[in-house]
């Protein structure tokens, strides 16, 4: 449902500078056309939160293959205004209701001299930060473009420091512009001076190369775009959106990271009735016994699928492997004695669905035959494996994929190093991602709470939750708290886990319980690199993870976000010292809690806190006694 209203309003032959502010007037984007040194008609913007500058006076324009650069020597030919005030219902998500208030300036442009050739800047400041994008309309003499590269600039203020990862499943370090030594991947998270938080992004990348940032060689503090390929564009063509994130609060990142979503379409899928989110265990064995046991598995615990990994149709690196059939690679399973249609029958009686991994050689060849036949067989979703990222060509091939799954009712989750830009939003069939240093590296504390600051800005990501494998290096309680503070709505909860593994843990409640998708999502606290609390709400209850880093700290965790004058039962999941009895050593305890509740959590190194908070029943309040901080 949209509620809103659009304003409009045209000044034709403008000349004077843009300025778009937003609804709550803190963010303010600002665009003029100016003499910069020798060149005349530059195009310029500059971005300010509450006051404070966030990018400062930088360039745009676009390098173009055999032509001149579309960059200088332009004059504003007139300035569209438009106002919203939206709030729409995503059919799953962080948040049941998504705000859309910005304020929005298209700016028409013409080349003085020469082919008088004709540019759009279309600017919105939002709430949350800032965006804007190019279009290049089509005009005689120019119906096909080639762009070799983007001029855009994003100049920042003396002293801002960003948080780098130079690859999509990478690790991530703090460093001043001029020290990143290689394209960096986006989001990119700030720290700017003045107390500010930003994050550099894209939306809308579907049929465009992806962007990456590297410090512009002739000027200090500044970043550039670094574009995965050269795009090929018909005209008219609109590039991505360029994002701009600002917040006084990292946390408030996080919380905002709907922006993305709502710089693209809305949902194309007419009936989203089928898209289920859940709970994921993986199969390992690629055997019919192995699959039902994790069947079983998931039905007693309360997960919704099973995912049959790689090698189930082959050596999937194999170009002669075929993903119409079932003939499993013999280094994995030499015996090949998969039914998996014996598995996906079974599954069906316990409401538990099979997602099928498939890697980008086979779908490459095989999509338009794998899709139909995937549907017939009953499999509710696919993993795309080490699919091609970067290039416009491979951007758009992926992004048709998802489309072409939508209409054979397939739920993708896409792995390696593709990152969201906001599609879901269009095809919420595409329910996650990897594009995330996850539990295949096992990192460290650290790492896990910097990532909601940085890579779960720009959406859903698969890390693939792990908890009783040896090589994990936080504790169990912080494997539990991932659950509530990452966000995945196709949620792997025992990645390197077999269904035996498990021998009664009492904590594992905590997974037959936890969502994968939300009606509201708080950053209670939190600081980059150091710890974090995240709370969620699921109907009436509410979720909140606590991690630290590699150092022990002891954390208070307010219940403000609870309801007023309402009690409820908290389920607290701490780490524990160890006993010799327990191989997780996590604590259970359960009291009462309100809103004016102050949660104690003494976090070890690498560890964390699972709290599940539900409305307290008479009989609740009689068993129970109030919280008292240990």
């Amino acid at each position: 449902m949209l509620v809103g209203l659009m304003c409009l309003a045209t000044a034709a032959l403008a000349a004077e500078p843009v300025r778009v502010t937003s609804p709550d007037g803190q963010v303010a984007v600002d665009f003029a056309v100016k003499n910069v040194g020798s060149e005349q008609g530059c195009l310029v913007y500059s971005v300010s939160y509450k006051g404070k500058p966030v990018i400062l006076d930088s360039r745009l324009g676009l390098t173009l293959k055999d032509a001149p650069p579309l960059a200088a020597g332009f004059e504003v030919t007139g300035v569209t205004r438009a106002n919203r005030a939206e709030e729409w219902r995503p059919p799953y998500g962080e948040r049941e209701v998504v705000p859309d208030r910005h304020s929005e300036a298209v700016v028409d442009l013409r080349e003085k001299g020469g082919a008088g050739r004709r540019l759009r800047l279309t600017f919105r400041a939002y709430d949350e930060g800032a965006a804007f994008c190019y279009t290049i309309p089509k005009q005689p003499g120019l119906e096909k473009v080639t762009i070799a590269a983007e001029d855009t600039r994003f100049a920042l203020p003396d002293g801002a420091f960003c948080w780098v990862s130079t690859s999509a499943q990478g690790t991530y370090a703090r460093l001043a512009p001029a020290e990143i030594k290689k394209p960096a991947e986006r989001p990119l998270t700030l720290e700017l001076p003045g107390g500010l938080f930003a994050a550099i992004g894209e939306a809308r990348l579907v049929d465009y190369a992806r962007m990456r940032l590297a410090p512009a060689k002739d000027a200090p503090n500044t970043l550039v775009p670094s574009l995965g390929s050269e795009v090929v564009a018909d005209l008219p063509h609109a590039t991505p959106w360029r994002v701009i994130f600002a917040a006084e609060r990292p946390g408030q990142l996080l919380e905002h990271n709907y922006l993305l979503l709502n710089l693209n379409p809305p949902c194309a899928i007419a009936d989203t009735s089928w898209l289920k989110p859940g709970k994921v265990i993986r199969e390992v064995t690629l055997t019919t016994a192995g699959g039902k046991a994790c069947v079983d598995f998931a039905a007693k615990h309360n997960l919704q699928y099973v995912e049959y990994d790689a090698g189930w149709y082959g050596a999937e690196g194999d170009p002669k492997s075929d993903a119409t059939r079932v003939s499993v690679d013999p280094k994995r399973n030499p015996v090949n004695d998969l039914d998996l249609q014996a598995v996906i029958d079974y599954g069906k009686k316990s409401n538990v669905g099979i997602l099928l991994y498939v890697n980008h050689i086979a779908l490459e060849k095989q999509l338009d035959d794998v899709l139909p036949l995937y549907e017939k067989w009953g499999a509710k979703g696919m993993k795309f494996g080490f699919v091609n990222v970067g290039s416009q060509q491979w951007t758009t091939w992926l992004h048709e994929a998802v489309r072409k799954a939508a209409k054979h009712h397939m739920m993708i989750d896409i792995h390696d190093e593709y990152r969201p830009t906001g599609f879901s939003r269009t095809y919420p069939n595409l329910l996650t991602q990897e594009g995330i240093g996850g539990n295949e590296t096992m990192p460290t504390a650290t790492h896990n709470v910097t990532l909601p600051f940085t890579r779960f800005v720009a959406g859903a990501a698969d890390y693939t939750i792990c908890y009783y494998n040896e090589r994990i290096k936080t504790t169990h309680a912080h494997q539990l708290a991932l659950a509530a503070v990452y966000y995945s709505p196709f949620q792997f909860v025992f990645w390197y886990d077999r269904p035996a593994a498990y021998q009664g843990e009492p904590e594992i409640e905590w997974f037959e319980r936890v969502p994968t998708v939300w009606h509201d999502t708080k950053v209670v606290q939190g600081e980059i690199g150091r710890f974090i609390t995240v709370a969620r709400r699921s109907g009436q209850e509410w979720y909140v993870g606590t991690m630290t880093n590699v150092e022990a700290r002891t954390l208070d965790v307010p219940l403000a976000f609870l309801d007023a004058g309402r009690k409820y039962v908290a389920h607290i999941y701490d780490d524990a010292e160890p006993d010799g009895k327990s191989r997780t050593n996590v604590r259970i305890s359960r009291c009462i809690v309100d809103s004016t509740t102050v949660v104690r959590a003494a976090l070890r190194a690498s560890g964390g806190q699972a709290v599940r908070l539900v409305p307290a029943t008479p009989e609740d309040l009689r068993a129970l006694q109030p919280y008292r901080a240990p």
